[in-house]
């Protein structure tokens, strides 16, 4: 494999960009890819590494150790597989989580969910949480502009609901006038209550032109703000806002009583109130994977080189 040992870049994130906003909110994830896709998405956001075939976007070489190593160094409590979808690196994400293991640091994979059943199951045998990219709840759309089918991405999150303990978080990436009818949205979200259960985060994220349809506005704030309130009608518990600065849509709230629990600014954490994983007004547990207190690494990015011999900050 050409891929296999080489990225297109590392970087440490917090966890709350990938995004997954209940599991070990605040903390640092050591972030990387490599280069191609399973997919051809028209809107693709990271089409220049994901669309790549020239290995020369695979800049970076370093092992599993080295990963792991620099994840230690660096804080971070976890790996992400992301960029692109790690099922294109499967054995690379596969031996960098056997380090991780080994040292005490959880996996994160960031996907389309576009996989077979036999992937598909040693993917997520290693994985701790998730992020699934639900690009619309209609077929013709992923025909159309995804190069794929819908099928298989909701057999994985049933896979995830029914047959794993993994973590997961699911993203639907709302572009106007293809994926953002009161009925897709009304049906997607009654789907998730019923197959997966309410308590599954969604975030529903804003489209910004790029790649082949650079010629489709950005999504509107409303839209999302619409989106949010069809959602939570449907029975979802968690629904947050992306790509957009919009307060009440990244903060946590008590799926019993409203109660804010966590408060978010962007990616930064300004308030904590989750009483051992619970509500501290009601007692209702909050769903996710929490720590005793929240993670301090704030909304910063920090771009980092990676070799065998040690890391270099960018």
């Amino acid at each position: 494999m050409t891929s296999y040992g080489r990225s297109s870049g590392f970087c440490v994130d917090p966890i709350e960009k990938k995004p997954l906003h209940h599991f070990l909110p605040g903390t640092p994830v050591l972030s990387f890819g490599t280069a191609g896709c399973n997919l051809t998405c028209k809107f693709c956001q990271n089409w220049d590494i994901s669309k790549s075939r020239d290995v020369d976007t695979l800049a970076e070489a370093a092992g599993p150790n080295a990963i792991v190593t620099a994840a230690e160094r660096l804080g971070c409590r976890s790996v992400a597989f992301t960029y692109n979808d790690p099922v294109i690196f499967l054995e690379y994400a596969r031996d960098v989580a056997a380090a991780c293991k080994a040292r005490g640091l959880h996996t994160i994979a960031v996907t389309a969910g576009h996989i077979n059943p036999e992937p598909r199951k040693e993917l997520f045998s290693f994985i701790d949480a998730v992020n699934v990219d639900l690009k619309a709840f209609d077929d013709d759309f992923y025909r159309r502009v995804v190069g794929g089918r819908l099928a298989p991405v909701l057999e994985t999150l049933r896979y995830l609901r029914n047959e794993t303990d993994v973590w997961f978080e699911i993203t639907n990436l709302l572009i106007p006038g293809y994926n953002d009818s009161d009925d897709s949205i009304r049906r997607m979200a009654e789907w998730i209550v019923r197959e997966l259960g309410g308590a599954v985060p969604l975030h529903f994220s804003a489209f910004h032109p790029n790649y082949k349809m650079r010629d489709v506005p950005p999504t509107p704030r409303a839209t999302l703000r619409r989106a949010r309130n069809i959602a939570t009608s449907a029975g979802v518990r968690h629904v947050y806002l992306g790509n957009v600065h919009d307060r009440e849509g990244d903060t946590t709230y008590c799926a019993s009583c409203a109660t804010p629990l966590i408060e978010r600014n962007w990616y930064e954490l300004v308030a904590w109130n989750l009483d051992d994983g619970a509500c501290p007004k009601c007692g209702e547990p909050c769903a996710g994977v929490f720590e005793p207190r929240a993670g301090t690494w704030g909304a910063r990015r920090l771009a980092v080189k990676i070799g065998e011999d040690g890391i270099a900050l960018s």
